[in-house]
């Protein structure tokens, strides 16, 4: 029996998906992933950052699969920035919070990967579930709640993201349905040779936690 599938296309200028973050490199990868595809929706629908069990419901319901049109190229930005102890960071809670610390003398470094003119077309159906179906996903995305962007804040798309629907037996079908060739992602079944990507979040706590199994080859 075939589904019914949301045809996403993502591209940018600029975009990031983020990978693991280790100290204060913050890579990205080249597909995008479950919890950063959640966030994307959740924006869309106006859900606040701090509504955890939405999002977890949300994030358990997705099952997609991901195919680069256009790769892009690895752009890294170093950002450094002074900090002086009263100074006050932006939260995912939606409050300013404070410094207790000393003035930092030498400069807060931190160094973001970003994809230079990328281009990924994704296919996501919402398993049977509680939360919103795709028809509702589609329409948030036509006319979302805030402003979209592609991983972080500055990655503006250039284009509409919903670029409408497709049917195939799983992610994989929907996927060779676009009639795109390249580099494709898509959910592991069966016995196919697979391998595990942490990109995953637990939406309660805060933190990045958890894996799924996936497939990797390049489609016709």
């Amino acid at each position: 029996m075939s589904n019914r599938w949301l045809h996403l296309r993502l591209a940018a200028p600029l975009m990031s998906f983020g990978g693991v973050t280790i100290d204060q490199v913050g890579p990205t990868r080249d597909f995008p992933s479950a919890s950063g595809l959640t966030g994307l929706f959740a924006n869309a629908l106006g859900w606040r950052r701090e509504q955890g069990d939405l999002h977890q419901g949300l994030q358990d319901r997705l099952e997609f699969g991901a195919l680069i049109a256009v790769q892009g190229r690895l752009l890294t930005d170093s950002q450094n920035a002074k900090l002086e102890a009263n100074d006050r960071g932006w939260t995912t809670w939606g409050q300013p919070e404070g410094r207790a610390g000393a003035t930092y003398d030498s400069p807060h470094r931190r160094r973001r990967d970003y994809l230079a003119d990328h281009e990924c077309h994704v296919v996501v159906r919402l398993l049977a579930g509680d939360g919103p179906g795709s028809e509702e996903i589609a329409a948030a995305l036509e006319r979302p709640a805030r402003p979209l962007f592609i991983g972080r804040k500055p990655c503006l798309p250039s284009a509409p993201i919903f670029a409408g629907w497709v049917v195939g037996e799983d992610a994989r079908a929907a996927l060779l349905a676009l009639g795109i060739s390249g580099r494709a992602l898509w959910p592991m079944t069966g016995e196919e040779p697979g391998r595990d990507i942490a990109d995953l979040r637990n939406w309660v706590s805060g933190l990045h936690a958890g894996s799924r199994r996936v497939c990797e080859g390049v489609l016709p």
